[in-house]
């Protein structure tokens, strides 16, 4: 394990990733320079490690332990000093990103690693101006980070091959499933495929084929059993080439072709319907159906976590 670790940003994806590294035994310095969203931060955390417990996933005291081991700050040097791993966070604002880098370098040691959550830049954007590249990686989280397993990475063109190892062996020791991403695209794999999705299913939604409730319990109750344990290359395998041939065959001239957002979507971003976090969107969510359907989520994915480690368990003698 990798300690201490500085993640910069306690936002939605900051205290997650977080806790993840204080539940695997490293101190972490948790900075923001927004007081309040650093108490939100640990207030996520404990309800987190709560339901964890509440799940079996972990025991009390190691769950007591965890939080301990994560320490808030405003102060950017403290949290960067002596860091071994510097984890980036913040707004998806390049000049932003660009300046913190500045100030990581000027106080971390040459060894450090840095990494960045964007979801948004090229690691080659990323690291402009940066005086060690070779040190710099992208490790994209999923949110809520402490839960979803996979994490994309995307290490810089410059970055020495056991330098690769150690940023993918450090996310296996958090209990993470990486995959290194053989080059850097936009979107890189998992946000291309969920756009490709959705785009399609707010395209059937606008051209009046099913209503929202039903295009999601077509996934949901459809595709999406399936895909925790089978990916749609494996899919193609199993269901047989030839068959897929003609599938895409027929399908790909009626597809969505939009190279935009859907009217719709922009109608209701104008006019502040933003989905839970406003209340309403697509679905209503008045009256805290939002935060009950994000506690449900949550409490899903651990409950899959551990159905998934079981049956990929190696069968006993």
């Amino acid at each position: 394990m990798i300690d201490p670790v500085a993640v910069i940003g306690a936002g939605v994806m900051g205290h997650g990733i977080a806790q993840l590294f204080a539940a695997a035994g490293a101190q972490v310095r948790l900075h923001d320079v927004d007081t309040p969203r650093l108490e939100g931060a640990l207030r996520e955390v404990d309800r987190s490690l709560l339901l964890l417990v509440e799940e079996g996933v972990l025991q009390a005291q190691a769950a007591s332990a965890a939080r301990a081991r994560i320490h808030p700050t405003t102060d950017l040097e403290g949290a960067l000093r002596g860091a071994a791993l510097v984890t980036e966070c913040i707004p998806e604002i390049l000049d932003a990103k660009h300046a913190l880098f500045a100030r990581v370098e000027r106080v971390v040691a040459a060894d450090a690693l840095l990494v960045s959550n964007t979801s948004t830049f090229p690691i080659a954007r990323l690291a402009e101006g940066a005086v060690h590249p070779e040190r710099m990686a992208i490790t994209h989280y999923f949110n809520p980070a402490q839960l979803v397993p996979l994490v994309e990475v995307v290490p810089h063109p410059s970055m020495p091959p056991g330098r690769v190892e150690r940023v993918m062996e450090i996310l296996s020791a958090i209990g993470k499933r990486p995959v290194l991403l053989r080059r850097d695209v936009p979107g890189f794999v998992a946000n291309r495929l969920q756009a490709a999705l959705v785009r399609e299913a707010l395209h059937l939604l606008e051209t009046g084929v099913a209503s929202a409730e039903d295009i999601d319990t077509v996934l949901t109750e459809g595709p999406g059993v399936r895909w925790p344990f089978l990916g749609p290359v494996e899919m193609v395998d199993l269901g047989g080439l030839d068959v897929w041939r003609r599938v895409i065959d027929n399908l790909a001239p009626e597809l969505c072709r939009e190279e935009g957002a859907p009217a719709h979507l922009r109608e209701r971003v104008e006019r502040g319907d933003l989905g839970a976090k406003t209340g309403a969107g697509f679905h209503d969510y008045a009256g805290g159906r939002g935060e009950a359907r994000l506690r449900h989520r949550d409490r899903a994915l651990v409950r899959l976590a551990e159905l998934k480690r079981r049956l990929e368990e190696p069968p006993r003698d």
